[in-house]
């Protein structure tokens, strides 16, 4: 009797300790996720209310859209208004130096140090999150699931232990969280320096009359210039009006940092909706071909091949050029144009690499065993099919957004897709190519650096996932080739 209980109390215990570390982790994930929510409504509102705003019917007196298109507005600014740790007010680096002493930065301290402490701390709350996710996975995988092991803990296992797929899993972290908080993490915002500048004045120690005065940011951003030699800010360095410019000022004065930092949303988020609709149009037609094969497969080869046949370079100058006074080609700055003409045309790709699994796995007994039993196409699958396609669809998913971040950039370095001001990292290097053989190297060149490492980190978290998923694949001569072939 008396085992019994101790049994039980233990058993209590057990299931008391459980229930405190989920609160605990739950209640974590809420107070981080509230640290920033008025960012994230910031972001969120804003997107929508830009994309109802621009539809045919959205200035409509009286019209649906137009009432919500005002709600998202009022939304957007009611975000704003929540205070966030992680922001400019909080630690603010846009001061100036009066003679003495720093006025208007964090604590007093330089621009520089200001702006270092901000980055710090926002790459330390994102750490925070994957922290909180590992915790998270680790605990459910060893005290709440009931089986000891799964093929998924291999594959998780197998990629941990992959330094080429970390490597690229630590570049698209950096990328990704660079995209999240662009406007924090810029020295200035854009609205500031770029799309609105003769709206904003800054004020900056004199040294010739020894006083504080005040200018216009277009003002100081035409005497900032980096135009060769004789005229440049480099990067790491100061302008004459105070101003801290982590990666130097382009031709119009600019600051660069905060034209990549805003860039990289741009291209980020093109990216994974252009990659999103390829996937869902090659998963689906995949399976469906698989499924039934005969006509239905083939009547799928026919169209990609016809889609493959088309000029992707040709169709994206016309589609670009004749939608760009439409109100779709305004959405984003013309970039859900872009992402929706890369999905139409990049899916074949895609679907040719995930074909022959989705046909492999449609020949498997268990297909057969649920088709006995009754069970419906699109149950079979879903549950029985797709989840053994999915690592390849990460795989090759995680490849096509380094692919879609090229395109991205190297159109708009033409001047097509995205519509100026709005930054993009294709659009500096073009602005910068006059100046790759002088002083203003710097123009060009990070921007060029940071496309050429981040599509490099995709395509090392492709082949990390692609050798976690199929360990066959991870052979010596493989190892050897891995980084060659990013």
């Amino acid at each position: 009797m008396s085992d019994a209980m101790s049994r039980r109390e233990r058993v209590v215990g057990l299931t008391s300790n459980l229930d405190t570390t989920l609160s605990a982790w739950f209640a974590v994930g809420v107070v981080l996720f509230l640290l920033q929510a008025g960012a994230v409504g910031t972001f969120f509102t804003g997107l929508i209310a830009d994309f109802v705003g621009i539809l045919p019917t959205a200035d409509a007196s009286g019209s649906l859209l137009a009432s919500v298109t005002e709600l998202f507005e009022s939304l957007q600014r009611q975000s704003r208004s929540v205070p966030t740790l992680l922001s400019r007010d909080v630690v603010p680096n846009g001061g100036y130096w009066n003679g003495e002493e720093w006025v208007g930065t964090f604590l007093g301290l330089s621009p520089a140090v200001s702006w270092a402490i901000r980055v710090g701390l926002v790459y330390l709350y994102s750490l925070t999150w994957v922290a909180w996710a590992v915790f998270g996975y680790r605990y459910y995988r060893r005290e709440i699931r009931v089986a000891d092991w799964t093929p998924r803990d291999d594959m998780i296992d197998r990629f941990l232990s992959h330094k080429w797929g970390l490597f690229g899993a630590a570049i698209v972290f950096f990328f990704v969280v660079m995209a999240v908080f662009a406007p924090t993490l810029g020295p200035t915002t854009v609205e500031q320096n770029m799309r609105n500048s003769y709206a904003f004045e800054i004020s900056y120690w004199n040294d010739q009359t020894q006083t504080v005065e005040q200018i216009l940011v277009g003002e100081a951003n035409l005497n900032s210039q980096s135009r060769g030699d004789l005229s440049r800010v480099m990067p790491m360095t100061y302008d004459e009006y105070g101003r801290f410019h982590p990666f130097g000022t382009m031709p119009n004065g600019r600051d660069l940092f905060t034209f990549i930092a805003a860039g990289s949303r741009i291209s980020l988020v093109i990216g994974l909706l252009s990659v999103g609709v390829s996937a869902l149009l090659a998963v689906s037609l995949a399976l469906i071909a698989a499924y039934y094969k005969g006509r239905v497969d083939l009547g799928t080869v026919l169209i990609s091949d016809g889609v493959m046949a088309m000029p992707q370079l040709l169709l994206l100058i016309l589609l670009t050029t004749v939608l760009s006074e439409s109100w779709v080609g305004n959405v984003y700055s013309g970039g859900f144009v872009l992402a929706l003409i890369f999905a139409f045309t990049g899916w074949t790709y895609m679907w040719r690499s995930i074909r022959g699994p989705a046909l492999q796995v449609s020949e498997r007994a268990w297909i057969d065993a649920a088709r006995s039993f009754g069970q419906r196409p699109r149950t079979i699958m879903r549950k029985h099919m797709l989840p053994y396609i999915i690592g390849y669809v990460l795989v090759y998913g995680s490849m096509t957004l380094g692919g879609a971040i090229i395109a991205i950039s190297g159109l708009s370095f033409l001047g097509l897709g995205i519509a100026p001001p709005t930054p993009e990292w294709g659009r500096a290097i073009n602005l910068g190519q006059d100046y790759v053989d002088t002083g203003s190297w710097h123009i060009s060149l990070i921007p060029g650096a940071l496309i050429t490492l981040v599509v490099t980190g995709f395509n090392a978290l492709g082949d990390g996932i692609r050798d976690a998923v199929d360990p066959q694949s991870d052979s010596e001569s493989a190892a050897a080739g891995r980084g060659g072939g990013a």
